[in-house]
């Protein structure tokens, strides 16, 4: 059944909260369209790699639940994602299994990391939960302060066959694995999130060694692969990743990923770059990604929607293009589908 260019505006849509209520903002997105969420985390818990000992305390299996049968009273498809490092953000806290300590990763077993990934992923599965923003793939080789504490190796081959096992085992137990963040970030300057500045200075032999991860990604099928929000100046030293025509079909057309394109978060600040939103989401769009991570804030989720299906109407994007990556996100959503109600 062919879906309205409204549907598809909302489906190409990613919207983050920190809490584990759905706002009006993200009902009305989910009833329009939408097929995702993110259960994110605070930023002070994002800078700690850590949830708050008051999260900790507050959640249960059940908050979970609650909040996945409002959503799936909405929408028919519905991916319900969280943050799942090996080594960094565990949205779940102490309500899964517990990866290793960062420091005995990199010499645990990809036959180890596999079946742990695939219990923790089966947990999450019974709480409705079907979508990990997870592994990281950036082999670090340098300063980075967005992503100091949330990586175990600084050795590509590690990285990637260790990261193919993890994601073997989550999608094996039904939940998506998401790779990030392409084409991998082995220093930046500053934390992109919060700094217009910050920029990927590594040169392109380096770059191109880094990529051994997304290969080994995409060989174990992942089903989603993030770009990163900051400029790479090897590939493009004009636009950050998610916006870069030339990053995105690297990944495409130089690696040859089918899957879902995530674009990391819109409104960081590395990416943005003076610009709005609504133009981050447009060459986002253009640049070839499918799935665009944005935070619901205000009414921010309901007029993006309403730029993107305007663009498509002028013809400031392709349609075309729009439908087929609306119908990328449905088919996961349709593949991973896990119903509470």
């Amino acid at each position: 059944m062919p879906h309205s260019l409204t549907e598809d505006a909302h489906a190409v849509l990613f919207p983050a909260f920190d809490g584990v209520t759905l706002s009006d903002p993200v009902r009305r997105y989910l009833d329009r369209g939408g097929v995702s969420i993110l259960v994110g985390e605070s930023r002070a818990e994002y800078v700690a790699r850590e949830m708050s000992a008051a999260r900790k305390a507050a959640e249960t299996p059940e908050t979970f639940r609650r909040l996945v049968r409002d959503a799936e009273g909405h929408t028919d498809l519905l991916l319900t994602a969280i943050d799942q490092e090996l080594g960094g953000i565990c949205r779940l806290h102490g309500l899964a299994l517990a990866f290793p300590p960062r420091a005995e990763i990199a010499t645990t077993s990809a036959a180890q990391i596999e079946a742990q990934a695939a219990e923790v992923a089966r947990v999450a599965a019974d709480l409705g939960i079907n979508l990990f923003l997870a592994p990281i793939l950036d082999a670090l080789d340098g300063p980075n302060a967005w992503l100091e504490g949330r990586t175990w190796s600084a050795d590509p081959e590690v990285i990637g066959r260790l990261s193919a096992a993890y994601i073997r085992g989550v999608q094996g137990a039904g939940v998506a694995a998401t790779a990030k963040h392409f084409p991998g970030f082995r220093s930046v300057t500053a934390d992109p999130a919060i700094d217009a500045t910050a920029v990927s200075l590594t040169e392109l032999p380096a770059v191109e060694a880094g990529l051994a991860p997304f290969r080994a990604a995409i060989a174990a099928d992942v089903d989603v692969i993030m770009v990163g929000p900051a400029i790479v100046r090897a590939m493009d030293p004009a636009k950050a990743a998610l916006r870069s025509t030339e990053v995105v079909r690297r990944l495409t057309q130089g690696l040859g990923f089918r899957g879902v394109v995530m674009a990391d978060d819109l409104d960081s600040q590395a990416t943005m770059r003076g610009d709005s939103v609504a133009e981050v989401a447009i060459d986002a769009l253009n640049a070839g990604c499918d799935f665009l991570l944005l935070a619901d804030i205000g009414t921010q989720v309901t007029e993006i929607a309403g730029v993107i299906e305007a663009a498509a109407r002028s013809g400031q994007i392709s349609a075309e293009a729009l439908a087929r990556s609306a119908a990328k996100v449905r088919a996961l959503a349709a593949r991973r589908a896990v119903r509470l109600t």
